[in-house]
């Protein structure tokens, strides 16, 4: 189904009727990256970033889930030394449908000197906060058991109630270690020492920055996927990445943040682990036999496009297969 870009040419809109009442009647939702200088300088309502924040408000997907994983095959390609990344194994939970990006009142006006100014609102409500925090500390638990929220409580009222109503819903997860950590600090502390995290819980904005930082942790921000999940109905799936216009119709693009996605999608949409647990195990053989898009080669692996890239990912999805029969 088309939007973004997509379906802006075709329609005229981001986010056509049919495409948000297709993909409310899915079982999950696999989405491809968005964005090109095409659109850019469309007016807000025509861009389609807008697209994709009306698909998570109609899709009600509160809770991000962002993971970053430095794969050993992979260690090289991260910016940080190797000591510093070797090991990372994170989630960072984003609020994703509060906050912010959608918090009113929000415009543009004339403040009393008459200059133009523009405004947002940061609002949560208790109620946004609970469930994004009991999704977070589900996720810990199942992970290694410690959960870092981060906020601004020193600063903004609306992270003070997040700081309080995180610490609230902890009583009902004893076995998870909570702390606070200020976004600034939280900032700092991926980059001088990541490992130190398990998993993050943030609002809307915070999410969206720290979880692309770390990203590149990893070394590529074209390897990571990320799931976006609502109380009920289907979730989101898509590449944290966007559509690389810079390289589009190049067979340069790095596919193995949307296989992983697809990966997640089975994961956590349709609860097939097993099927999952194969593609993400297809991908890490790939990666061994040193296969690698542009953005992760390195001096003694093999350089291919994003056709084959897929392709091998594939040839292993199906040796893996025929072991097992």
């Amino acid at each position: 189904m088309p939007m973004g870009g997509a379906a802006l040419d075709l329609t005229g809109v981001p986010l056509p009727d049919e495409t948000l009442a297709t993909a409310r009647q899915s079982d999950a939702v696999l989405l491809g990256a968005i964005g090109g200088y095409k659109w850019d300088n469309n007016e807000k309502h025509l861009k389609p970033e807008t697209g994709l924040l009306q698909l998570r408000e109609g899709l009600k997907v509160f809770a991000n889930l962002r993971p970053a994983t430095v794969l050993p095959q992979l260690v090289d390609a991260s910016t940080l030394k190797k000591e510093v990344a070797e090991g990372v194994d994170l989630m960072v939970v984003r609020e994703l449908t509060g906050g912010i990006y959608f918090g009113k009142p929000r415009g543009f006006s004339s403040n009393q000197n008459g200059e133009e100014i523009g405004f947002n609102t940061e609002v949560y409500a208790t109620s946004e906060i609970d469930r994004i925090a009991r999704v977070a500390f589900e996720t810990a638990r199942k992970r290694h058991g410690k959960l870092c929220s981060v906020d601004k409580a020193n600063v903004l009222e609306a992270s003070m109630l997040w700081r309080r109503r995180v610490t609230a819903i902890a009583l009902e997860y004893p076995d998870v270690e909570l702390t606070h950590m200020y976004v600034d600090n939280a900032a700092m502390q991926l980059v001088r020492n990541p490992k130190q995290f398990d998993t993050i819980v943030t609002n809307n904005i915070f999410g969206d920055i720290l979880s692309d930082e770390a990203s590149m942790i990893t070394g590529s921000i074209g390897m990571l996927p990320s799931a976006s999940l609502a109380a009920k109905g289907p979730g989101l799936f898509e590449p944290i990445h966007g559509s690389a216009p810079d390289i589009a119709g190049q067979d340069k693009a790095n596919p193995l943040a949307t296989v992983l996605s697809a990966a997640m999608l089975l994961k956590y949409g349709l609860g097939e682990k097993d099927a999952a647990e194969r593609i993400e195990a297809a991908v890490l053989d790939t990666l061994s036999r040193g296969f690698r898009t542009g953005d992760i080669y390195s001096d003694g692996n093999t350089l291919v496009g994003c056709k084959q890239m897929g392709e091998e990912v594939l040839k292993s999805v199906e040796s893996e297969v025929l072991a097992t029969v």
